[in-house]
């Protein structure tokens, strides 16, 4: 009878700002592993320290996740427990740890998620704009072109649009967005959650992009923005597009237009344009 004598690796999430958003479970499985991976020492000490957490730490970040991640699968396979925390909320989001878990995973280890604090679904709940679905992005890319590329190919995304950003990129970001979004499409701002600053500000995008440029404290701390998707057209829904093609193989043109606007509830007009392109392709 063979009996699994690994450890178990958690991913522990740690709050964003407020301690008191910091579980119990947290604090209970910080203190019992054999030691704690963290994004960076430094900054995690005050933490531990508030919650007089004693476990030892070891680093694991971007630059040495790949060989910590071969040393730590070492002692996971030893029997030791390990925690793995970034420098705040969940780990893997947005923050280090991918190989670290998939390694674990692929050597049969027991990963256990202790939940928390997460910077983009606690702007999402309070940010007004659809929830049902949306779509996290993390940080666009740093060059103007790459980030403005990027935003072209989600302009037609019907999901709400969540990223992340630093302050000292928020107004090329915006500007972006404005200018491949347009000036209406809604937006929100949600700034240093949970801390004694926190701000949530919505707006359309030309409003947020004034706002943000007249006060410079609103560039600065940590930084969630969402989009509003963009309104679902005979051009950008799949599911329409589906619809004409398929009526398009078995009837006339205006037929299938037609019978795709009672289907779809698509304006006719809107279907005829998009039938006439699809013929044409």
């Amino acid at each position: 009878m063979n009996i699994n004598t690994s450890g178990t690796l958690y991913i522990v999430a740690t709050p964003i700002g407020n301690l008191q958003d910091m579980s119990l479970r947290a604090v209970e499985t910080l203190k019992k592993v054999d030691v704690i991976a963290v994004e960076d020492t430094r900054h995690s000490a005050p933490l531990l320290q508030h919650f007089a957490v004693t476990t030892p730490t070891l680093a694991l970040h971007d630059h040495n996740e790949r060989d910590r991640a071969a040393l730590l699968l070492k002692r996971l396979q030893k029997g030791e427990s390990i925690a793995l925390i970034s420098d705040a909320g969940t780990p893997l989001i947005s923050d280090p740890g991918y190989h670290l878990v998939s390694e674990a995973k692929n050597a049969g280890i027991t990963v256990v998620p202790i939940p928390g604090a997460c910077a983009a679904i606690a702007a999402l709940s309070a940010a007004g704009l659809p929830t049902d679905r949306f779509v996290f992005e993390g940080f666009l890319p740093v060059k103007t072109a790459a980030r403005t590329a990027r935003l072209k190919e989600l302009d037609s995304e019907a999901r709400t649009l969540i990223f992340y950003e630093a302050p000292h990129r928020i107004m090329d970001v915006l500007q972006d967005m404005q200018a491949v979004f347009g000036d209406a499409r809604r937006v929100v701002v949600a700034r240093e959650l949970t801390k004694m600053f926190e701000t949530i500000r919505s707006g359309t995008l030309a409003e947020i992009v004034a706002w943000a440029n007249a006060d410079k404290n609103q560039q600065r701390g940590e930084i969630v923005i969402l989009v509003e998707g963009a309104e679902k057209t005979a051009a950008t829904d799949p599911d329409v597009q589906r619809v004409l093609t398929i009526l398009l193989e078995a009837l006339p043109l205006k037929q299938a237009v037609e019978l795709a606007a009672k289907i779809t509830n698509q304006r006719k007009n809107e279907l005829y344009q998009q039938a006439l392109k699809q013929k044409i392709e």
